[in-house]
């Protein structure tokens, strides 16, 4: 991207909210807001039955957490660090430039 090399950047998702955002696994959110920042092109591709009719944003999506040991070795433990561990992140509809289902 930094060297203008790239035109698209596309993506499958595990959920679509109804305003265009998507939720996906975690990095997504970086990718696309990367991607803006060197004016390429973000899009979403992924199956109609990812669409969640439920989740009008991404504030409506409820991000799975893993526990903290997944990624902190024991001496952090020790020194009484703490680390957040999301499964998924929201990307907002702003940041994509194209969703594409089966059907269009």
């Amino acid at each position: 991207m930094q060297q203008g090399k790239v035109d698209w950047v596309v993506m499958g998702t595990d959920s679509i909210c109804t305003n265009g955002g998507i939720a996906n696994k975690i990095g997504t959110y970086s990718l696309a807001v990367l991607a803006k920042h060197h004016g390429v092109k973000f899009m979403v591709a992924a199956p109609t039955t990812t669409v969640d009719a439920t989740a009008s944003t991404g504030a409506d999506i409820t991000i799975e957490q893993r526990l903290a040991d997944e990624i902190l070795p024991n001496y952090y433990h020790k020194a009484m660090a703490s680390a957040l561990n999301p499964v998924f992140d929201v990307t907002p509809a702003c940041l994509i430039s194209a969703l594409v289902t089966e059907k269009g």
